[in-house]
């Protein structure tokens, strides 16, 4: 059964399904608050879940580190992202490289087992990852044997990182062709392309719904509208790109800044009049717009693909920014504009060409799939846990045992304090997806401030 009917329709929810055969089947999904967008895809699948039947958990990777370590490395990626773009590109580059965490993020990783263990109840069938740190703790426990019940990985990028791919995962769900094919050049296991998931208020808008939307966000009836989000930290260079999106005179900006207040403070003194902090109803924004601008490929692409708003890629963040950029554009489903002399072509196009009118079709064919990532996971939860077969025990564990493992705290509170300079652990989706120094990509990577 599809999880959603066609995007041009209401896309309601299936009915669950009979209590019979989900009574008392429990599934985890560990995601992290570093930004929204693995967090807003969590959402998803645990709302989809729970209408299915199951009872589902929704706990945060940065509360399962010791010592509140979880906040201090967000904070320090979040200022990696903001003051040292280009650091934050050299360690994606590495660790895109090397393909693993190094010894002092290992020694972090190995610190968040026990309490990762601790959320896995005897009711438990499966669990869902939505963030490469969580899937790196899961796969090591799976390829252990320590957890005996199927893990599974939900890729929220396009371009997918080396740290996404965690040797003991059992199953990684993509949202198109392009990622899933990423991810099995590097080893993934049980690769299946299930397409998107999103908030299923993201709809096409009608003539009438398009004028009301205006009407209560106060926005211009008639002129184009390019809708520019900077994430949940407002980071990147958004005021330049708001600039020029009001300087080519194709269309007007409206820029939404999540939570960065003091973003929305200097674009409203700069004269760009529709400018907003965090918007709640963003399917409502959207419904009003004619095309999205974004710099980092997070989960407010598909919430625009499903909006039926064509999207171009500006200005970029580094590292996971372009890598999504240029998957996006691979696949068709975005426009990644390089220079700015050519924003000004690209956006009349999108807004009101033949450019844009196969954009939103193929933005739209991707929510037009029988699969789902909820139906993957309920799948993989639905056989019987004695058909599972446990993975080999790993050959290396994330940290060295002996002596050094009782020196995890140090290294753990030296880890942290290194947030900035070596957190190379996550990778997008505020959707700011960001990271700090080298070897702690996986645990930042949704922070590219997509909502």
């Amino acid at each position: 059964m599809p999880y959603r009917e066609d995007p041009s329709e209401a896309r309601a929810l299936p009915p669950p399904c009979s209590p019979p055969r989900m009574a008392a089947r429990r599934i985890v999904i560990i995601s992290a608050s570093v930004g929204a967008g693995h967090d807003g895809a969590a959402d998803q699948l645990a709302r989809r879940l729970r209408s299915d039947g199951f009872h589902v958990d929704r706990h945060d990777f940065l509360d399962l580190l010791p010592a509140g370590l979880g906040k201090l490395l967000s904070g320090g990626y979040h200022q990696l992202l903001t003051w040292a773009p280009d650091s934050y590109q050299r360690i994606y580059a590495v660790t895109e490289r090397t393909g693993r965490p190094g010894s002092a993020v290992r020694a972090l990783l190995r610190s968040a087992e026990q309490k990762t263990l601790r959320t896995i109840t005897p009711d438990t069938v499966a669990v869902v990852s939505t963030y490469p740190g969580a899937s790196q703790v899961l796969g090591a426990l799976r390829a252990g044997g320590r957890l005996t019940v199927p893990v599974l990985t939900y890729l929220t990028d396009f371009s997918v990182h080396a740290l996404w791919i965690a040797p003991g995962v059992d199953r990684h769900l993509a949202a198109h062709p392009i990622p899933a094919g990423q991810a099995r050049v590097q080893g993934a296991s049980g690769v299946t392309v299930t397409g998107p998931v999103v908030d299923s208020r993201f709809a096409p808008a009608s003539a009438g719904q398009r004028r009301s939307a205006r009407e209560q966000f106060a926005l211009p009836r008639h002129a184009p509208l390019a809708l520019l989000v900077a994430g949940s930290w407002g980071v990147g260079a958004v005021e330049q790109a708001a600039a020029d999106i009001r300087d080519s005179g194709v269309a007007v900006p409206v820029v939404v800044c999540g939570r960065n207040a003091a973003l929305v403070g200097r674009l409203r003194a700069q004269g760009i009049e529709h400018t907003y902090g965090w918007v709640p109803d963003m399917p409502t924004l959207m419904r009003a717009c004619d095309a999205l601008v974004e710099n980092a490929g997070g989960l407010t692409s598909l919430e625009a693909f499903a909006s039926g708003l064509p999207v171009t890629s500006y200005r970029c963040i580094p590292g996971h920014g372009q890598t999504n950029a240029q998957a996006l554009q691979d696949a068709g489903l975005a426009t990644w504009v390089r220079e700015p002399s050519r924003l000004a072509a690209v956006l009349a196009e999108l807004i009101d060409g033949p450019a844009g009118r196969e954009q939103r079709a193929r933005g739209l064919a991707l929510f037009r799939t029988d699969r789902g990532p909820a139906e993957a996971v309920a799948d993989a939860a639905g056989r019987p846990s004695d058909t599972w077969t446990s993975p080999p025990r790993a050959s290396r564990s994330l940290l060295p045992r002996g002596r050094d493992r009782r020196r995890i705290p140090v290294l753990a509170v030296a880890a942290a304090m290194a947030g900035t300079v070596a957190l190379g652990i996550g990778a997008p989706l505020a959707e700011a997806y960001g990271d700090s120094p080298a070897h702690f990509r996986p645990f930042s990577h949704v922070l590219e401030g997509d909502r």
